[in-house]
């Protein structure tokens, strides 16, 4: 009976929240385009059917916020690399296997032989390399600060154990840098930001200060529930409307102003800001992470470097558009057909965070709003 009485009040409490927004958007006098940066908000949204319920003039649009769809073909392409060496064992979260880069995937490279093994975590690898002393363990680490601090605290423990065959091809990235260049750029229309709940807790809401700080937009730091995105999208259209952008944390249960210092201090300890190159987004300053030089021993590509040279790839895949919010998966004319989850033609359909994946499972219904 609680379960069923917790249901109708949140039902209820669903409709006093479409009711305002929809007030509230009549107050605006006009469409209010709202991004949602995390990948897991863009499934989660679909999931509940937000786009649906919602009135259309409430555009929602999806950013970079999956680490898989903006890891480059450069990256990529170092993988295979290393991968075709008989010496070498990569280690890798399992949505990154069919990630295209220039020359192939890690999946076709593990069809040819290449020893591919699919971890849960960066820990989990290093096991593989005390079991395995005379190869080479590489960790293809991508993410942002939600995993940054896990790969950090897999190279100390790897110093710890006194393993010498673990290594990093390291790549992780901040989202703070990517947001900024969004609205730099011009194309990009966004008059706020459903901010990524999980690398919130690491970062906390100082992170984000400067969206209404430097740019006059506001934030709301949202949780993964239907209710709790609601309250995110109805506090992100009140601001709006009434002009006064501030960032407010509608996850507080899980999410603090200070964020994680214990996760930070492991992070800033092993890592340091540098330029870093996102797929769709081009190179953008102090948007990465790179191993300090007291832990480049780690860094596999100092060790043993190689060298790639990019293949010219000529698709019509609009992924690098999608990531930016300028368009969406059913702008791309091989959404659907010639890309889909079983052969994707670009990273946006291949990760299950990817928006173009998303799209394609729960989304089609949803078309009609153009969001």
């Amino acid at each position: 009976m609680a379960a069923g009485e917790k249901s109708g009040d949140d039902r209820t409490l669903a409709r006093q929240l479409m009711a305002e927004i929809t007030r509230l958007i009549k107050e605006c006098g006009r469409p209010v385009r709202l991004m949602e940066v995390c990948g897991t908000h863009t499934v989660a949204i679909f999931r509940a059917g937000l786009r649906q319920v919602l009135p259309p003039e409430v555009e929602l649009i999806s950013g970079p916020g999956c680490p898989v769809c903006v890891t480059p073909d450069s990256y990529i392409d170092a993988a295979l690399c290393y991968g075709a060496m008989p010496e070498v064992i990569l280690t890798t979260f399992g949505d990154m296997l069919k990630v295209p880069g220039s020359t192939g995937s890690l999946s076709e490279a593990a069809a040819r032989g290449a020893d591919v093994r699919v971890v849960y975590s960066p820990l989990d690898s290093l096991p593989i390399a005390a079991e395995n002393p005379d190869k080479l363990v590489i960790f293809l680490a991508v993410g942002f600060e939600t995993t940054a601090p896990a790969i950090a605290a897999s190279v100390m423990a790897a110093k710890e154990r006194g393993l010498k065959n673990f290594f990093l091809l390291s790549a992780p990235k901040l989202v703070p840098p990517a947001m900024k260049l969004l609205l730099d750029d011009p194309v990009t229309q966004v008059d706020g930001f459903l901010l990524p709940g999980h690398v919130a807790v690491v970062t906390g809401t100082e992170a984000f200060m400067f969206l209404p700080r430097e740019y006059g937009r506001p934030g709301v730091v949202a949780g993964f529930e239907p209710l709790e995105l609601l309250r995110a999208i109805y506090r992100l259209v009140k601001m709006t409307a009434a002009g006064t952008p501030r960032i407010e944390n509608a996850y507080g249960r899980v999410v603090r102003p200070e964020g994680n210092p214990a996760a930070r201090a492991v992070m800033d300890a092993v890592y340091e800001p540098t330029d870093a190159d996102w797929r769709g987004l081009g190179r953008i300053p102090r948007s990465g992470l790179r191993l300090r030089d007291s832990w480049r021993l780690f860094d596999i590509m100092a060790v043993r470097p190689v060298h790639t040279t990019p293949v010219p790839k000529v698709t019509a895949c609009r992924c690098g558009e999608v990531l930016k919010g300028q368009a969406t998966p059913r702008d791309c004319r091989l959404f659907g057909d010639a890309c889909v989850p079983e052969h994707a033609a670009g990273p946006c359909m291949v990760s299950v965070e990817g928006v173009c994946a998303a799209w394609y499972k729960y989304g089609r219904g949803a078309f009609q709003y153009g969001g």
